[in-house]
């Protein structure tokens, strides 16, 4: 019940006032992003003199062949820590299915357990009318053996008053025969309906065992995938370090050698260069930044003001398992301490099962799809937390025993790519798996090459790696990686799978 109760305020740590604090929050985020960005800028190169570049005319074409050399390194590089990149997303996204497949089964077993008490249930009426019957079969036999049940019985005739008298007696006699042998059908029917029931019954257990057992194992399966996944992303952090360790390593011999070769006439001219792309990418950043200012505080005011959207999101996520959720707090299903007099057993109120695909049928079109960008786009600054985010806004993270937690993300109040997914949709009703391969088959699919204003765009084998929302004119919204906060970014093409998926038409 603890738990419970954690999840539960946890999922009121954004609430409606702290909503209204996001216009606010958005200025200070989003120029924390546009730092972030503008340092991807390099710092200036050195700009010597004419002195200086006459000196080193002789040292131009000494080491063109170690520049190549490096140069390649660097890209190998680079390509194993995509790859490896790549593998994390994997992972991470494996326990998200294991786990979301766990509350399906659990879903199961509820559902067999309420066919279990009614089975119960109906035992006990079969037993009722089974005692009825046999009361009345035991009174017809009493008043046989004491009046007799033959028409001709001589008391029949006693206290007759005459032949129309004893004519009478014997109808009534007739009917109380045919009675008696109504009363033993009816008590062999029961009989029937018991046996029937009871194989009911059985089978009805037998499913809630077998449901129950099914429930376990994914516990199990889950339990295995997240220490899988912990090991393997521990395994490929310590190879990233050494890689990232080694490019660095090939970039400072590579920039020595780029002193070398090309001279400090390249560096003039890498000066040159320099100055013209800083002076653009400030102005690009500047105006990007403007844009995506307002664009924010716009979304938020409208999230903020939309009651409506906020009620479809919580109605979306009443009474749901909290996908991180891998303990079983239910009751035993079958318990052998159950009333079996009465018919009937305590049972777990069951859970309702996540749904794709229902929405507010009286918002639609472009109304629909400005709602779910507006709502996305009101968490622009929100940190990433893995495994955190759900109907209600961000939550926070989980524990993955490598990447994420050398980030922090477990105490994070924030958004994964799925998690900002789900948030983005709940306002139109709309109730999204916590998983990127399940969101991929929610809604329909597209061709990527005719994507538009509101689809989800996927990356990686079967949607197993990243998910954002398709913002139009080749820009996305997303939540990218540990460390990394809820922002627009251009749409990579590079990774993406075939289909974008359409929850809106």
């Amino acid at each position: 019940m603890r738990r419970r109760a954690f999840r539960s305020t946890r999922r009121r740590t954004f609430s409606g006032s702290a909503r209204l604090l996001v216009g606010a929050g958005l200025v200070v985020a989003l120029m924390s992003a546009v730092s972030g960005t503008a340092a991807a800028v390099p710092p200036p190169p050195p700009n010597p003199s004419d002195s200086d570049l006459a000196a080193a005319g002789s040292r131009v074409d000494s080491s063109l062949g170690a520049v190549g050399d490096l140069i390649n390194q660097v890209a190998a590089a680079n390509q194993q820590l995509a790859q490896l990149d790549n593998d994390v997303a994997i992972k991470r996204e494996d326990v998200n299915r294991a786990l979301v497949d766990l509350q399906n089964a659990r879903d199961a077993a509820d559902l067999a357990a309420q066919v279990v008490a009614t089975a119960q249930q109906a035992l006990a009426d079969a037993g009722g009318q089974i005692q009825a019957a046999q009361q009345k079969f035991d009174e017809f036999a009493r008043s046989s053996y004491t009046q007799g049940s033959g028409v001709a019985s001589v008391a029949s005739f006693l206290g007759s008053t005459g032949p129309d008298d004893i004519l009478d007696r014997a109808q009534v006699l007739r009917v109380l025969s045919n009675s008696q042998n109504a009363v033993l059908d009816g008590l062999q029917r029961a009989r029937a309906e018991e046996a029937n029931k009871e194989s009911t019954a059985r089978e009805s257990k037998q499913q809630a065992d077998a449901a129950s057992a099914e429930a376990e194992n994914k516990k199990a399966e889950a339990e295995e995938a997240i220490a899988v996944a912990r090991a393997a992303l521990q395994a490929q952090a310590d190879q990233k370090a050494a890689i990232e360790s080694q490019r660095d390593a090939a970039q400072v011999q590579l920039d020595a050698a780029r002193s070398d070769v090309a001279g400090l006439q390249g560096q003039r001219a890498a000066y040159s260069a320099w100055e013209q792309q800083k002076a653009a990418e400030d102005a690009a950043i500047a105006a990007a930044a403007a844009a995506a200012k307002e664009a924010a505080v716009q979304a938020a005011a409208r999230v903020a003001a939309n009651q409506a959207a906020a009620a479809a999101a919580a109605a979306a996520a009443a009474g749901q398992r909290a996908h991180t959720d891998i303990d079983d707090e239910s009751s035993s299903i079958g318990d052998s301490d159950s009333d079996s007099s009465s018919g009937t057993a305590a049972t777990p109120t069951p859970k309702k099962p996540r749904s794709s695909g229902q929405s507010n049928p009286s918002l639609t079109g472009s109304a629909a799809i400005e709602l779910a960008i507006d709502r996305g786009m009101s968490q622009l600054g929100v940190p990433y937390s893995w495994g955190g985010g759900d109907e209600n806004g961000p939550t926070k993270g989980i524990r993955d025993g490598g990447v994420a937690d050398s980030y922090g993300d477990y105490n994070k109040v924030g958004f994964d790519c799925s998690g900002l997914m789900i948030y983005a949709f709940a306002g139109l009703g709309i109730s999204l798996p916590h998983y990127t391969g399940y969101q991929y088959t929610a809604g329909q699919q597209v061709p990527s090459s005719d994507m538009k204003r509101g689809d989800m765009l996927f990356y990686g084998p079967n949607a197993s790696q990243h998910v954002a929302l398709y913002l139009g004119d080749g820009k996305m919204l997303e939540a990218p990686q540990s460390g990394d906060v809820v922002k627009v970014s251009p749409v990579r093409y590079d990774g993406m799978t075939p289909y974008a998926v359409r929850m809106v038409s």
